[in-house]
């Protein structure tokens, strides 16, 4: 094969999903000259799986990459069918905004998005070798034979490496959806000292909306909630409907009875698949007290017929899908279109990254996205935007961007991934966070824009905007915390059933006794020109003020944990006083601080205590 020079940047992009979209974007909009290359320009932020985004603790993740200045939350907002608020009657901490989006439109909004930013080239093509010269990224060397030369390199791959599509005895080499699929570029993450598994996900088949009898399922209509950027105001007006139908125990007894031909049961498919995202086949399996599941029946698009059956993924042979789908009340006389599938793909060992998504062996090489043993489309995202930031803020020659875990889920997600690996895809969920009272969807900007406008990513309008909702927060809660009327709250607590009232109170005083935001405003007639979310923070934030401040002292105390840095050329053999599985996680993982340390599984407090100890004596 004959080289030849495709030119000099400052950093290649491999892959152009979700993850490999925010680290260009990242890159080209902090100044760096960048390539993005992909195998197909047609599958540019492409949803291969659910044609939504956000969901429990994935909303978080989207409000959070927009607080950033990222893209998600926009071309999400803008592409919007529905958009809900799920727990939305739990506590402001686990409420997550979750939009069905329309899937094609998405991914020409991305697209028109990467063509029209500047220093940034997009091509198709298939990377074959990351060059490296004396333990740094020199380069990316395609299938073609064309060589980009540049000092760094972010590897956003998805489930394309070495890919293999699974239904019944069928199983193809190829990516989803019937894209290409990526074969050259393990070898070369392999000679670099990745380790190197499979994991598997699937996805549901898609049947044609005319051939559903919806007379038969539950409509699940859009709401009145805020959006996912912080740049918009509102969501859309128009809003598409999903519906809610269920699987029965004749859906349940077909599946029991064809286990000998589910790849997932009878040996086909060994490799790891996603706990909180299983198959069909093993909800049934392991769920086998349940008479029904939950499925829902989701638009993929304004210009399709096509419609998401969400819960009914499979790997089931064809004709056994169709028996399955059948089976449901509703889809009795559905034709599927697209049928399921289950894919196993390569990814590496995340041990093997630091928590700047950086290669601890290589210079310059930086992985995100499902490469990185995640699943999900806004876990890729986020992944993507820090590890394109963080090779930005590298080749300008500023310090790195780290968010840790009390100020972000992403620093949640970036250091599960670094401190703990994950055996099976990783998806994030708020039981993960412990710190998720204060990392709630309302102040991502509050606790992130200052962030990302001091590393060049969020633009002056976007930051003025920010500034401006900060102030109009501050604004609000000072009134709400002013004086109610004393005649009106007298009438309002007793229509609530509760005693007259012996003294003055403030409207922030009866949220605190239980009443809502928008009854407050109802009642006295005040704040009729205050944009929802801002309404809904400042509630949340009296409402929660005596538990973030109890919260405050465990969160300066993980602070100062992650402050006291452990030297990188310790040996944790000489130690003495720490336990042997102590030593070799701690050499395995090789932490940077001392509250990384505490976070690796094995590793004891009194492990803890001796490095504490060890610091001291050093100092």
């Amino acid at each position: 094969m004959q080289k030849f020079s495709e030119g000099t940047f400052g950093a290649v992009v491999i892959g152009a999903g979700h993850a490999g979209v925010e680290a260009a974007l990242a890159l080209a909009r902090t100044g760096i000259e960048t390539v993005v290359l992909t195998l197909n320009l047609d599958s540019i932020g492409f949803m291969p799986c659910n044609p939504s985004v956000g969901g429990t603790a994935k909303g978080h993740l989207v409000r959070e990459i927009d607080a950033l200045g990222g893209q998600m939350g926009v071309t999400a907002d803008e592409c919007a069918l529905q958009v809900r608020m799920l727990n939305a009657g739990k506590g402001a901490a686990v409420q997550s905004l979750r939009a069905q989006v329309d899937k094609n439109k998405y991914h020409q909004e991305i697209k028109r998005v990467l063509e029209n930013t500047p220093h940034l080239r997009i091509v198709q093509g298939e990377a074959e070798k990351i060059l490296v010269k004396l333990g740094k990224v020199v380069g990316v060397l395609t299938s073609y034979g064309g060589v980009f030369s540049c000092d760094a390199v972010i590897v956003a791959t998805g489930v394309y490496l070495n890919a293999q599509t699974i239904a019944g005895e069928v199983v193809k080499n190829s990516g989803p959806n019937g894209f290409e699929r990526a074969t050259k570029l393990t070898k070369s993450l392999v000679s670099l000292g990745y380790r190197v598994r499979r994991f598997k996900t699937g996805t549901p088949a898609r049947v044609d909306g005319r051939t559903i009898d919806y007379s038969k399922t539950q409509i699940q209509e859009g709401e009145e909630v805020y959006p996912f950027s912080f740049l918009h105001d509102r969501v859309p007006k128009a809003q598409t409907p999903c519906y809610l139908c269920y699987t029965n125990p004749r859906t349940h007894e077909i599946i029991l009875n064809s286990l000998d031909r589910a790849p997932v049961y009878n040996g086909q498919i060994q490799s790891a698949g996603p706990r909180y995202c299983p198959s069909i086949e093993t909800k049934v399996v392991r769920f086998s007290e349940k008479e029904r599941h939950q499925l829902f029946l989701e638009p993929e698009g304004a210009d399709t017929r096509e419609v998401y059956v969400q819960g009914l993924s499979t790997s089931l042979p064809h004709e056994l899908q169709k028996a399955v789908y059948r089976s449901v009340e509703g889809l009795e006389r559905c034709e599927i279109m697209r049928y399921a599938y289950a894919i196993e793909y390569d990814c590496i060992d995340t041990l093997d990254v630091l928590p700047t998504l950086e290669s601890k062996k290589i210079e310059g090489l930086y992985t995100a996205g499902q490469i990185n043993g995640t699943s999900g489309y806004e876990e890729a995202a986020a992944q993507g935007l820090m590890a394109g930031l963080n090779a930005s803020l590298k080749l300008r020659g500023l310090p790195p961007l780290v968010l840790r875990r009390d100020e972000a889920y992403i620093g949640v997600l970036i250091d599960d991934l670094v401190t703990k690996g994950t055996d099976e895809p990783y998806r994030m969920m708020t039981s993960r966070a412990e710190f998720r009272l204060s990392l709630r969807q309302d102040n991502a900007d509050l606790r992130l824009t200052e962030k990302g406008y001091r590393a060049g990513l969020v633009t002056k309008e976007r930051y003025e905007k920010y500034l401006r909702r900060k102030a109009q927060r501050e604004e609000t809660i000072g009134f709400l915390n002013g004086r109610a009327d004393q005649k009106t709250a007298n009438e309002f607590v007793q229509r609530r059933g509760e005693p007259a009232l012996l003294s003055g109170v403030s409207y922030a005083d009866l949220l605190r006794r239980g009443a809502k935001i928008e009854e407050i405003k109802e009642t006295f007639g005040v704040l009729k020109e205050t944009p929802l979310d801002i309404l809904l923070s400042a509630e949340t934030e009296i409402v929660y003020e005596g538990y973030l401040k109890a919260s405050e002292k465990e969160r300066e105390k993980a602070k100062k944990m992650e402050e006291a840095r452990l030297p990188e050329e310790i040996d944790y053999e000489t130690i003495e006083g720490l336990r042997l599985e102590a030593r070799e996680k701690l050499n395995k993982v090789r932490p940077l601080s001392l509250g990384q340390a505490e976070r690796i599984p094995g590793v004891t407090p009194a492990d803890v205590s001796v490095l504490m100890i060890y610091l001291s004596l050093r100092k």
